[in-house]
């Protein structure tokens, strides 16, 4: 069995850009900053900082553009894919990306008591309310999000769906 999900929570380091690609479709790209904190050798507080290139497509895009900024927290659930090109001069590149499968935003910065405003009641009910009889999304502490919780966005599932009793440890 292989499993490839990246799960991250951190700081937009620019903001969104959107684009479509020549089919129509929409994706939109940004970068996560994440924070280590840790103690090194000699005893002293340590802090690194790792930042993941994040692409979201579709109508998550959209919202992504539309709602996140520089700075602004957000959840990220995702995987790993790494892709290449050769430029003009014939020199190989690579990237490493987290493809956006599942987003939560964070709360707007300067906000007081909770995310109401960070997205219309109707965005909210639209990517809140239960799709084809699944169950609703789940918050970081695994309970079903009150309504007035930031929703959580999902994509179709394009792949079979891991059962945590497949996990091998």
């Amino acid at each position: 069995m292989n499993l490839n999900k990246v799960i991250i929570a951190g700081n937009l380091t620019r903001d969104p850009e959107l684009r479509q690609i020549p089919s129509g479709q929409t994706v939109c790209s940004f970068s996560v900053a994440t924070n280590r904190f840790f103690t090194d050798s000699l005893g002293q507080k340590q802090k690194q900082a790792e930042f993941h290139n994040i692409v979201a497509w579709g109508r998550q895009a959209e919202i992504i553009n539309q709602y996140l900024k520089k700075g602004g927290i957000v959840l990220v659930e995702g995987r790993l894919q790494t892709r290449s090109w050769q430029d003009q001069q014939g020199v190989k590149h690579w990237k490493t990306e987290i493809i956006a499968e599942q987003i939560q935003l964070g709360p707007r910065s300067g906000m007081s008591g909770g995310t109401d405003d960070a997205m219309p009641q109707t965005e909210r009910r639209n990517f809140s309310e239960n799709r084809g009889g699944q169950r609703p999304p789940m918050n970081m502490n695994n309970q079903a999000p009150r309504q007035d919780e930031t929703p959580v966005i999902e994509l179709p599932d394009e792949t079979e769906e891991v059962d945590v009793k497949d996990i091998p440890f």
